[in-house]
């Protein structure tokens, strides 16, 4: 089964899809009528721009490709090339993601790549390109992001929010007739580069792969808008943040067309979400097989790969586009997948969708319901991202959000909450302009003014957990010293963190999603939670065995009074309650009947993870049920700067649940010593000890070096740990590669520093009459 119309040619090469069609059918009448009731819904909840803004958003790209024209030339005359060179170096401006597709949403981004020659490099544009953007009248709310794996510039353009990537071509010249699809075009060109353009050539071949007939594309763009906005109101919408981004969802989008081909858009959105609920992860989603162009860029290969949830780029170089899915976010993804199959299934089947109370469609509203992601978890974990001013807040929080997924998922070297004992646990991708910081933090009146805020919700699985203490401080601070450190932020910038109970949570959290606020949003947990099968189930355990004990009780009183004869006065549970005996009794029987339900056997809504708790009961270990509910635990989070003159916060009791909260404070100053008093070399962010090979680690190398056998970060030049001897002749002390290469003045009585930095051996850190640093300790 083939559809020679999904074949194209696009930059010199024939593509086709890498796996053929599941159905070629056409619409039927039942499909065509569904349609007409999603498109009645779609036009009143998923709107399209109007003229003037579609008018607008055309003047503000032609704007900004003049200015990208004329910043090129310019940059050709500042480095002294000649006219003839300037004036033919050329430059383009284009656009991928949904603007590129014709999805014209309201108050959506417009994803945009700039293309130049090689005149042109990437300090140029975060330095001329980005001054003339800051200064231009039109802008605001600019904010760069050089670090970040792909470097970015977003800003509003009129309102209209602009992400500008740049791209260097291995050319002199960049003209206007560029093939930008030909793979050609990456020839000489790095990574970084080769992902930004990755782009634009991945939307052109979508829409190209699409474009078989007008109703398929029409389609097409169906599924992509209820997908996104699906995505944004269950909060899976943030690429950055470990969710699904544009290209992904367009990617899937086009994935189940091409199996797909012909159905109708009601029905091709059904079908995407049946096929997601369906597919054996991690096996990737790929819409052609991959190609090498022989250009020397890496192409994406199964094997080694240990990603979660593949979705590939179908132009070369074909890359995973949701690399940032952890395994953490595609639970939650998958959960919602299978729910909205179900919404789906109901709307194109059910009878009471296709009745005539639905012509306008008002029953699809199910599916794009807001999560209850504040009232679903019984703990929250508030990240607090604070500045001395609204400008550095932004190129601040912009960091530290597009490192936020890395405290779920882990880094290289570290583990995020998400190898904790945590049973389910949820990054919201959504920010709150508020300052959810404890009120003993060390923050300024401006901090509190300039800061956001991030939840991440969880729940705890007592059963894998030491006693009752579930420890945060161990992730939180490792996700500070090894994702947040790289990049220097302005003086004045903080990340807080904050344990919050479900029913503590602000109010401004449950605005926008229940009518009622957080009043609403806790009577709808109260009935949520009242209906999980597995309370109900437990709740019929729990009755059971009271009525079996009271059962008990009752027949042996019944065979004390009738002086100890059997047969007599009852035959207990097992052998039920003879007629005309106590009224009582007979009702509790009957009771207990109605639980066990026919057959006399207990109605099991057991799950595998309360088999586990019986098996480990049943073996003699103390296993309690895996709800964090009905266990007291103590949460230990961190408050960064917190107030040391109160170093406990006194516990909380809410829902029957006893919260002991702890703040901790490393103890930065305690060194490991070896059995001769040597400190022991734990090495540091240019070198990781290890007496064997543990993997690859990205930027190091591992071999035997001055420090011995570990990992040595690549292009670094790392020195022996210095040595200084104390006062008893016999020891030696060292200090740790992470002191090495920071230029501290160990000849010096006093060092200024700002804040603490690290162990200085010979001196201490305080509070003096020099002011705040280092001072010599003392003999």
């Amino acid at each position: 089964m083939s559809d020679s119309s999904l074949t194209i040619k696009v930059g010199g090469r024939v593509v086709a899809p890498h796996y053929q069609p599941v159905n070629l059918k056409g619409p039927s009448n039942d499909d065509l009528a569904n349609d007409v009731r999603l498109k009645a819904f779609m036009s009143t909840h998923i709107p399209l721009e109007t003229e003037s803004e579609l008018v607008k958003r055309e003047r503000v790209l032609t704007g900004l490709k003049n200015m990208v024209l004329k910043w090129v030339k310019d940059t050709c005359y500042k480095k002294e090339y000649p006219p003839a060179v300037a004036e033919a170096a050329g430059g383009k401006l284009y656009t991928s993601g949904s603007y590129r597709l014709g999805i014209h949403e309201p108050g959506a981004d417009i994803d945009t790549v700039c293309v130049t020659p090689s005149v042109c490099d990437k300090e140029d544009f975060f330095t001329d390109l980005k001054d003339q953007l800051q200064n231009h009248p039109d802008v605001t709310n600019l904010n760069s992001i050089e670090t970040a794996a792909v470097p970015v510039i977003t800003f509003d353009w009129e309102d209209v929010n602009i992400d500008l990537l740049f791209a260097k071509l291995n050319v002199i010249s960049v003209p206007d007739t560029l093939d930008i699809d030909n793979d050609l075009i990456l020839r000489g060109v790095d990574r970084p580069t080769a992902t930004t353009l990755n782009g634009p050539r991945v939307t052109n071949m979508l829409a190209n792969l699409m474009q078989g007939t007008k109703e398929r594309y029409a389609a097409f763009l169906t599924v992509i808008r209820c997908v996104r906005r699906w995505a944004k109101k269950r909060g899976l919408y943030s690429n950055k943040m470990g969710y699904w981004g544009g290209i992904n969802i367009n990617i899937l989008a086009a994935f189940t067309v091409q199996i797909y081909p012909n159905a109708s858009p009601s029905n091709l959105l059904q079908k995407f979400f049946m096929v997601l609920k369906n597919w054996k992860w991690p096996n990737p989603i790929m819409l052609t097989k991959t190609h090498d162009s022989q250009l020397g860029q890496i192409v994406w290969a199964s094997q080694g790969n240990k990603e979660h949830f593949p979705i590939l780029t179908p132009a070369y170089p074909s890359m995973n586009s949701s690399m940032s899915i952890s395994k953490q976010s595609r639970i939650i993804i998958q959960e919602e997948i299978k729910r909205a199959d179900a919404i789906c299934t109901r709307m194109i089947k059910g009878e009471d969708a296709k009745s005539s109370d639905n012509n306008d469609g008002h029953m699809w509203a199910e599916l794009f319901e807001p999560s209850d992601f504040f009232i679903n978890y019984p703990h929250y974990l508030a990240i607090v991202i604070a500045g001395p001013n609204k400008s550095d807040l932004q190129s601040w929080s912009g960091y530290v959000v597009s490192r936020l997924r890395m405290l779920i998922a882990g880094g290289s070297g570290y583990g995020g909450m998400g190898r904790m004992p945590l049973k389910k646990l949820q990054l919201w991708p959504k920010e709150f302009e508020i300052c959810c910081a404890n009120p003993e933090s060390n923050l300024s009146a401006a901090q509190r003014v300039n800061s956001v805020t991030y939840f991440i919700g969880f729940a705890a699985n007592t059963l894998g957990m030491k006693g009752n203490e579930l420890n945060l401080e161990r992730a939180i601070q490792d996700f500070k010293k090894f994702e947040l450190t790289r990049f220097t932020p302005p003086e004045g910038c903080e990340v807080l963190s904050r344990y919050f109970k479900c029913k503590m949570l602000p109010p401004v959290v449950f605005e926008g999603t229940y009518e009622g606020g957080k009043k609403e949003a806790m009577q709808r947990r109260k009935i949520m939670r009242e209906a999980d099968p597995v309370r109900i189930e437990r709740k019929k355990r729990e009755e059971l065995a009271a009525m079996k004990e009271k059962l008990e009780q009752m027949g042996e009183g019944e065979g004390e009074e009738g002086g100890g004869e059997e047969g007599k006065g009852g035959e207990g549970v097992e052998g039920g309650v003879e007629e005309g005996g106590d009224e009582e009794a007979k009702l509790l029987a009957d009771a207990l009947a109605d639980i066990q339900g026919d057959g006399g056997e207990v109605m099991n809504v057991v799950d595998e993870e309360q088999v586990d708790v019986e098996l480990l009961q049943a073996a003699g270990f103390d296993a309690n049920e895996d709800d964090d509910d009905r266990v007291e635990l103590k949460i230990s989070v961190p408050v960064w700067r917190e107030d040391k003159r109160k170093r406990e916060d006194d516990g909380e009791e809410a829902g029957g649940l006893k919260i002991k909260i702890k703040l901790k404070t490393a103890f930065e100053n305690i060194v490991p010593i070896d059995d001769d008093g040597i400190i022991v070399d734990v090495g540091g962010e240019n070198f990781a000890p290890t007496k064997r090979w543990e993997g690859r680690k990205g930027g190091f190398e591992f071999k035997r070096g001055v420090r011995g056998v570990g990992y040595y970060r690549t292009g670094v030049e790392v020195g022996q740990s210095r040595r200084f001897v104390s006062d008893a002749p016999d020891v030696v002390e060292e200090e740790s590669d992470m002191f090495d290469d920071s230029g501290f003045d160990y000849d010096a009585d006093f060092v200024d520093s700002s804040g603490w930095a690290g162990v200085r051996a010979g001196f201490e850190f305080k509070l003096g009459g020099r002011g705040l640093g280092y001072y010599r300790a003392s003999s």
